[in-house]
């Protein structure tokens, strides 16, 4: 993924120079396609994988109808990067949470990514995607609607949860201890305002907390499976976290043991998803701990893209990663959560 050079200490600039250089990547890919399969309707027969692929991948983090991808063209991506299958998260967000540059890249009759795609989308292509949405947890009848959404639509994945709300406050934890008990893997956004454990500099689009938000839900939801995510997740892979001004540190070394390491270690039911932009630089900025990271943790590492594009799979291919480690990381620890 070609990201942009300058990353500035605005998260919404920040994100804004990701979802660019992800949706650059995607047209890119997109001018391969022939004109008859750019045009190709959602309604066409279902697709299966393109054989002969070394690695059975399956990416658990990416949404329907975004960055120039409706149903059709997702599979054509998948066919063409070999993943059998991709856990397809809606975004359900409230309009005044919404930063309004994501409406360049989101489906425009609706606002996030309402669950409405995500089902459409999966009933259209039942045995390339695994269905994933959220609830409000302020809604009191938050539960019944989760439930419905498992035994009408076999709803099988809590995410991407992307709200304005901290992730350890007690109607949250009720959400995710519910999870925990139907057994839905639970895939958290994290973002933080800046400077950390400070007075905001500016009006920052920042969900869920810190790293730190999170330690309560792991504690108490124990049987629940939790995907941390996102910038705010993933800068705390290096120990100088508090003091770093960049919501996304680019190209500097990992120093000590960061919040990550030691909550891999404490807590059995926290994963690290790989995807976007977030996860991409963090596994870059240190390539030798990258190799000794994904190693330790092999078992709580998981493969997603949330974009289009094969950077993810480059730099996992690029570190000679033992066999089993690699097959773990690219489809094992998915299908452990999720079997298929």
């Amino acid at each position: 993924m070609n990201h942009d050079s300058e990353i500035t200490t605005g998260s919404s600039f920040a994100r804004r120079s990701f979802i660019k250089a992800g949706l650059a990547g995607a047209l890119t890919a997109g001018s391969a396609l022939s004109a008859s399969q750019a045009a190709s309707s959602e309604g066409k027969p279902q697709g299966e994988s393109k054989k002969g692929f070394k690695h059975r991948i399956i990416d658990v983090h990416n949404h329907p109808r975004w960055i120039g991808h409706n149903g059709a063209r997702m599979i054509e991506n998948m066919d063409a990067a070999g993943i059998e299958r991709t856990w397809l998260l809606s975004w359900e967000v409230p309009e005044n949470e919404l930063d309004s540059y994501y409406y360049s890249v989101l489906n425009p009759p609706g606002v996030g990514i309402p669950f409405r795609d995500v089902i459409d989308v999966v009933e259209r292509y039942p045995d390339r995607f695994i269905c994933g949405t959220t609830v409000d947890p302020h809604d009191p009848h938050a539960l019944d609607r989760l439930k419905a959404a498992v035994d009408i639509h076999r709803v099988r994945v809590f995410g991407e949860f992307k709200r304005r709300m901290r992730y350890d406050d007690p109607d949250a934890i009720r959400v995710f201890h519910y999870c925990g008990e139907v057994g839905l893997p639970v895939v958290l956004h994290l973002d933080v305002t800046l400077p950390r454990h400070g007075v905001p500099t500016s009006w920052q689009w920042w969900y869920g907390g810190g790293l730190e938000n999170m330690e309560a839900p792991l504690r108490l939801c124990p049987k629940t499976q939790f995907l941390g995510h996102a910038p705010g997740f993933w800068r705390e892979i290096s120990a100088d976290a508090d003091q770093e001004p960049l919501v996304y540190p680019k190209g500097k070394p990992i120093v000590g043991r960061g919040r990550i390491v030691q909550f891999l270690e404490k807590f059995p039911n926290l994963h690290c998803d790989l995807s976007g932009g977030s996860g991409q630089v963090a596994l870059s900025r240190d390539l030798e701990f990258t190799r000794k990271f994904l190693i330790d943790y092999q078992d709580r590492m998981l493969f997603g893209r949330d974009q289009f594009d094969n950077g993810l799979y480059d730099i996992l291919i690029s570190l000679s990663l033992p066999a089993d480690v690699l097959a773990k990381i690219l489809s094992g620890n998915a299908l452990r959560l999720v079997p298929v």
